[in-house]
């Protein structure tokens, strides 16, 4: 008897079956604690066709979207930096001029598009779906190789990364390690950071994946006999600790008043003051490891989230509102929360907008995430369900 798998219900499910295959969510998370690389399991040759092809790049490199910074060519047989100039395939404007950016290609240099998420509706729809997961940033590079050829040298990212391989093949070296652990973008590259140990060698092939941490060097290149290669560089743009710490310092410096105090630096050339200093500074430090510091940190962050990640809306122009007996859930597409205030109110908020909530908004909510008409909602419901589906915030159960 042939079995049938149950389709996945949400964005983030989808998203995550599609990069980490049948890998639980706990052995995911830990893999990402380890900051190890490593292969994901396996899936179907055209596991990735539907996010990315080959025909969707000729498409957009027709468009007034096809510019420099985001499109980009990298040229690994080049003398020092890979990167190809930009006047070597690119007008003036910035506007790819595509004839030269075609014969900058057959010459060998991999063509680069940064960000495309912003630009492909698939690709915005799975890291969306893996942005619901880890609750940070997710963006999408795409590189298109030729035969016999590489994009860039031997480096590590600032960021991890999933790497998949939609068409064609690549060989692979990883070293694992990290030379210099943890590197951030605030961390200068490098250059004299050399690989230690023997590399791990392999090929990737259609429907396959891997986990780069970041600070993990590796390179990859085609062959002449598996023709271009295709693939995608999924980057999980989490923040690093000092971030973290940054932001929660300017977070709290406008309701702590120990923050706000001056700091004496006028006593940093008395080696008798530093004891009292380092107390002083320990102190306050202190105050940030707390329940409420932690609570209003993940407010900010999905705050962050929701403004600085494009909209997807549940909903197009002519998509009409909703009538009493129709069938709606929240979409998760739309990045939304619930927020508690200060005076003990809360508020949905998302994107640029929000709307107060009282009890009944609350519990509405509630079931709405479930699935629920105006009607099962009872009175006021409707123009509730309305106020949110036009700001895409609902979809058809």
């Amino acid at each position: 008897m042939t079995q049938t798998s149950t389709p996945p219900t949400s964005l983030a499910e989808g998203a995550f079956a599609l990069a980490f295959g049948d890998l639980p969510v706990e052995a995911v998370l830990a893999i990402r604690e380890t900051a190890e690389w490593r292969p994901l399991p396996d899936g179907p040759a055209n596991r990735y066709q539907a996010l990315l092809s080959v025909a969707d790049l000729d498409a957009f490199l027709l468009t007034d979207a096809a510019r420099t910074p985001r499109v980009a060519m990298a040229d690994g047989g080049r003398q020092g930096s890979a990167s190809v100039p930009a006047d070597e395939f690119a007008l003036t404007s910035g506007h790819v001029d595509a004839p030269r950016l075609l014969a900058r290609f057959d010459a060998g240099a991999s063509l680069v598009v940064s960000q495309f998420h912003e630009m492909h509706g698939p690709l915005a729809r799975f890291c969306r779906g893996l942005e619901k997961l880890f609750l940070h940033a997710v963006q999408c590079n795409v590189y298109l190789t030729p035969a016999s050829a590489q994009g860039f040298r031997v480096h590590y990212d600032t960021h991890d990364v999933l790497v998949l391989q939609v068409e064609g093949e690549k060989q692979w070296r990883v070293w694992p390690g990290q030379p210099l652990p943890h590197p951030t973008r605030r961390t200068p590259w490098q250059r004299d950071v050399q690989p230690e140990g023997d590399p791990v060698e392999f090929t990737m092939t259609p429907g396959q994946a891997i986990y780069v941490p970041r600070g993990v060097l590796h390179e990859a290149r085609t062959q002449e006999s598996g023709g271009h290669s295709l693939h995608l560089t999924i980057g999980l743009m989490e923040p690093c600790w000092a971030e973290v710490l940054r932001d929660t310092l300017t977070m709290l410096e406008p309701g702590d008043a120990t923050l706000r105090e001056a700091f004496p630096s006028w006593r940093l050339g008395d080696p008798a003051a530093a004891p009292a200093l380092l107390r002083a500074m320990a102190a306050r430090l202190e105050t940030l490891a707390s329940d409420a510091t932690l609570e209003h940190l993940a407010v900010r962050m999905l705050d962050s989230l929701a403004q600085n990640r494009i909209p997807l809306p549940g909903r197009g122009l002519l998509t009409p509102p909703p009538g009493e007996a129709d069938r709606l859930r929240l979409s998760d597409a739309m990045h939304h929360h619930v927020a508690a205030l200060p005076d003990g109110s809360a508020e949905l908020r998302w994107a640029d907008g929000t709307l107060p909530l009282d009890e009944q908004g609350l519990d509405w909510l509630q079931r709405l995430d479930e699935g629920a008409s105006a009607a099962e909602l009872g009175d006021g419901a409707l123009r509730f369900c309305r106020r949110l589906a036009a700001a895409g915030l609902l979809v058809a159960a």
